[in-house]
């Protein structure tokens, strides 16, 4: 059943248009947890001087939705609706290339829907639409009814993990990072996956096989050492880079963004976690609880938040995927009391265990670490000899400050994909910050893969600091 709700509106302006009625569009029914997108369309007229008025449908004006109750719903960030939609929208008319550029843009700018997440107690819940009006709050409720029930059952494909032999294992166990995954219209394309989610290693089926394969949740991880830090670079694997305007360069396939953690050594088992850098978009992000830290090639952008005294907080994007600290202002996760500011999200924390979230709204969720190694590293190593379509866009590493290199410096740049743009995910390997690259100090791949060398340029540190740049052990620079 779907409703059509209508909200009558006294005249209000928006850009040459005004707006009479809204209409609202999306499931009436949902079973616990369920979701629905919720689609606003605006009805009205379009005046322009010298020209007949238009009526009909219009572009969508400012509006708000919100639960009444407590505890019953959330919504997502808006988003442009994704389903079919061939009603006709009057708009202002221009001339030439300024209409072109006008629809070009509202492509872009036009945000009408929301994914509503029904909550997990059945009942009756309120969903309030509203707008300010010449001064007056005009609104309309609607009623959303919620039946008991379970999602419809999601694969379950891998089993334990066997016993990791990796020395760094409980190191990386310790710092397991904390991940609060924003969650936006396209929710299995947010969750937390592995690489061969869908029973291969092929990289440019990843796309179309997000509902077939398993979202079990998993996180990568990778260690090297010096004589004063180990270093833990973890990464989050995404089948898809998603948005609600999907043109070339602005989605595709595979997903990869991820963090390093420095951890000095202090004479105990685990040492003492200092500083965190996140990647996203090309551009590294750093986060530290000193103060006696000062910027460098990057500025200090937040406090480094934990949990559980030992586990980095993550804030990833939803679509996108970017990671940035949860400490940052631009998350949309607060930090510090263990709550999302807005949206709707998942929270993901080392279990050992890779559980899977029961919707856009989840917490907690466990997941299990992989090693980078093993998974990723080896199979890249046989070159010719691996059968898979996993790598593309090999390079020569050539890092700067005349730092050492692999053996063979002919490396893969991404992972192979192929939908909407060609292989734009990268293994660490692959990474390189923006910043680092134009100003000569940090090239790429270099970033992750000699951790000692690029957060020691990112921050300026007291003389007395003590920092080994040279390596005990880096397997990925050959260094065992």
């Amino acid at each position: 059943m779907r409703f059509i709700v209508a909200v009558l509106l006294a005249q209000s302006v928006w850009a040459g248009v005004i707006v009479e009625e809204y209409k609202i569009m999306g499931e009436a029914k949902l079973r616990s947890s369920g979701t629905t997108v919720l689609q606003i369309r605006a009805y009205g007229r379009v005046e322009q001087e010298g020209r007949d008025t238009k009526k009909g449908r219009v572009e969508a004006g400012n509006w708000n939705l919100r639960t009444l109750e407590e505890n019953s719903g959330w919504f997502s960030k808006s988003f442009r609706f994704q389903g079919t939609d061939n009603e006709k929208i009057e708009r202002e008319e221009k001339v030439g290339w300024q209409d072109i550029l006008s629809q070009a843009a509202g492509k872009f700018t036009v945000k009408d829907s929301v994914l509503y997440t029904a909550p997990a107690k059945p009942g009756t819940y309120t969903v309030e639409v509203s707008s300010t009006v010449g001064g007056r709050i005009v609104s309309e409720q609607i009623k959303i009814e919620v039946s008991a029930g379970e999602a419809p059952a999601t694969l379950n494909t891998f089993a334990k993990e066997a016993p990791d032999t990796d020395p760094y294992r409980k190191l990386a166990e310790r710092y397991a990072p904390f991940v609060a995954q924003e969650t936006w219209f396209d929710i299995r394309a947010d969750y937390l996956h592995r690489f061969d989610y869908d029973g291969d290693w092929d990289g440019d089926n990843n796309w179309d096989n997000l509902e077939k394969g398993s979202p079990q949740g998993y996180v990568y991880y990778a260690a090297v050492e010096t004589s004063t830090h180990w270093f833990l670079t973890y990464n989050f694997f995404h089948p898809r880079d998603y948005s609600d305007n999907c043109i070339t360069g602005t989605c595709h396939e595979n997903d990869n963004e991820g963090v390093i953690v420095a951890v000095k050594k202090n004479g105990t088992e685990f040492g003492r976690l200092e500083i965190m850098e996140t990647l996203a978009h090309n551009n590294v992000y750093t986060y530290t609880n000193r103060r006696d830290l000062r910027s460098k090639l990057h500025n200090v952008d937040g406090p480094l938040e934990v949990f559980d005294q030992t586990h980095p907080i993550v804030f990833l994007e939803a679509g996108g995927h970017g990671a940035l600290g949860g400490g940052d202002r631009k998350s949309f996760f607060d930090a510090k009391r263990m709550k999302w500011k807005q949206n709707t999200g998942i929270t993901y924390k080392y279990t050992g265990e890779p559980g899977i979230p029961k919707g856009s709204v989840d917490k907690e969720i466990g997941y299990e670490l992989l090693p980078i190694y093993e998974h990723w590293w080896k199979k890249h190593q046989l070159g010719a000899a691996w059968k898979s379509r996993t790598f593309a866009d090999f390079f020569d590493y050539q890092p700067f400050g005349n730092r050492p290199r692999p053996e063979n410096p002919r490396i893969a740049g991404a992972f192979l994909g192929t939908k909407y743009s060609s292989h734009k995910a990268r293994p660490f390997w692959g990474w390189f910050d923006m910043k680092g690259k134009a100003k000569k100090v940090i090239n790429t791949g270099q970033w992750a893969l000699d951790p000692a060398y690029s957060v020691f340029q990112s921050l300026t540190f007291p003389k007395t600091e003590t920092w080994s740049l040279d390596y005990t052990f880096n397997p990925y620079l050959g260094i065992q």
